[in-house]
């Protein structure tokens, strides 16, 4: 396994992420215990869920993969091997703290509290606010429009001072951000030197071969401000494992179970796109997934690639994708199709 530092900090975290969002919908707790035994065997070191999880959100499964992860560590008692993150959510979902903007200090305490308790832990190594409280692009989202009468949401210095607190107390120990933009990015940035409050050390973003928006704006501040990338949906809700090619639709996939939530990705362009980059890894004799995988693993401003699987194939598939080194040849390829079809599923 290959390692990155956790931003400017000495923590070593694994290039590969074991992603959790499918435990407890897709994924039963044997199912959830198999998957992160075999990936410490692997060398991976970092995993990354929310208080949100399971997926699709619903307030059946809130909460559910968090406590999944708990119960694997009081079982393996090796809570100190693993970097965990987690996430707050924002705002928009009514069964959590009635909906509203989220990163009050109440809401945060809520949300630390009931975590450490569903985790079994008493410290969270990365808290990420999942996405953000004011209107702007993200799930999706493109063409930023600015509403005059924009409703109100927590400023940027007064969530890094609430956090700060909870860092104070060793509940939490470094901080991230989600489904930001380079605006937010900067202004945390911003006030986090100007007050001396805590630093975000890395941005969950969506990042793969047909979504690569995070190189316009956010890739240079990663690499300058050491606040790097951990890439999700690296694999395009599993289009770029090739599964869906020529329309088809496993049974019990994602797609089959709940499309509607990942129809972004179900396009022309898209699928003219991932037909394009599976001939140039089948010329190659890669696979379409660790071809993605690795591509992305060589980018300078990512800090971790997150992973997420249902089967146990597909999980080492893709942690065998660290061992995979695209030549200058094939990384030429792809960047020519992603030059003709730029981001065709943003």
């Amino acid at each position: 396994m290959k390692f990155k530092k956790l931003g400017n900090t000495n923590l070593d975290i694994s290039i590969i992420c074991l992603g959790t969002m499918t435990w407890g919908e897709q994924n039963s707790q044997e199912d959830a215990f198999e998957q992160m035994d075999y990936s410490v065997s692997k060398g991976i070191n970092f995993f990354d869920t929310a208080e949100l999880y399971a997926i699709p959100p619903k307030k059946e499964t809130y909460g559910k993969t968090e406590e999944i992860i708990g119960n694997w560590f009081e079982k393996r008692k090796n809570r100190k091997k693993i970097v965990l993150a987690s996430k707050i959510a924002g705002p928009g979902l009514d069964w959590i703290r009635g909906g509203g903007n989220q990163y009050s200090e109440k809401s945060i305490t809520d949300a630390i509290e009931k975590s450490l308790r569903r985790l079994k832990t008493d410290y969270i190594d990365l808290y990420q606010l999942h996405w953000p409280e004011r209107e702007t692009n993200y799930f999706g989202r493109v063409g930023y429009v600015h509403k005059s009468e924009e409703k109100k949401w927590n400023s940027f210095k007064n969530i890094l001072k609430v956090l700060q607190k909870f860092i104070s107390e060793g509940k939490i120990r470094y901080i991230g951000l989600s489904n930001e933009t380079p605006y937010g990015l900067s202004q945390f940035l911003h006030f986090s030197e100007k007050f001396d409050l805590p630093r975000v050390m890395s941005v969950q973003n969506p990042y793969s071969l047909l979504n690569r928006i995070y190189e316009i704006g956010l890739a240079e501040i990663s690499v300058r401000e050491k606040s790097g990338l951990l890439a999700y949906s690296p694999l395009a809700a599993g289009y770029l494992s090739g599964k869906y090619r020529n329309n088809k639709i496993p049974k019990n996939s994602r797609m089959d179970l709940f499309g509607e939530m990942w129809k972004r990705y179900s396009n022309p362009n898209s699928f003219k796109a991932i037909e394009d980059y599976y001939q140039i890894a089948k010329k190659n004799n890669l696979s379409l997934a660790q071809m993605a995988l690795a591509f992305i693993n060589s980018r300078p401003f990512l800090t971790s690639n997150i992973i997420g699987a249902t089967t146990m194939e597909q999980l080492k598939e893709d942690i065998d994708s660290v061992n995979v080194k695209l030549d200058k040849e094939i990384i030429d390829e792809i960047n020519s199709v992603h030059k003709n079809n730029p981001n065709p599923a943003p």
